[in-house]
């Protein structure tokens, strides 16, 4: 039970809370989490009904590009990363995201 339990921790990383992913909870109990690059939408799934033990309706997923950073005469890219959307079931919410 540990293992799939830390499983479920490697697969999300941590919540993208910004202005536009709060109106999609807002609106259409839509949750988003960076992820592990190489999970798919049923690993994360999974990992989502697991760690916050809702029901996921959907998942949504896609690759984050870096972008291009400059400091001065240094130049450098911003981590690439994987995001997930999660729809969960009407009536439900992830304590996570509540920002008061």
């Amino acid at each position: 039970m540990a293992q799939v339990i830390a499983k479920h921790y490697d697969i999300i990383k941590r919540p993208i809370i910004t202005e536009k992913s709060m109106s999609l909870k807002e609106q259409s109990n839509k949750y988003t989490f960076a992820v592990d690059p190489k999970a798919n939408k049923i690993e994360i799934k999974e990992a989502v009904e697991a760690i916050f033990n809702v029901k996921v309706l959907s998942v949504n997923t896609l690759n984050v590009a870096g972008k291009a950073k400059r400091m001065g005469k240094y130049e450098g890219k911003t981590a690439a990363y994987k995001k997930a959307i999660v729809e969960l079931a009407e009536g439900q919410t992830i304590a996570a995201f509540n920002i008061e």
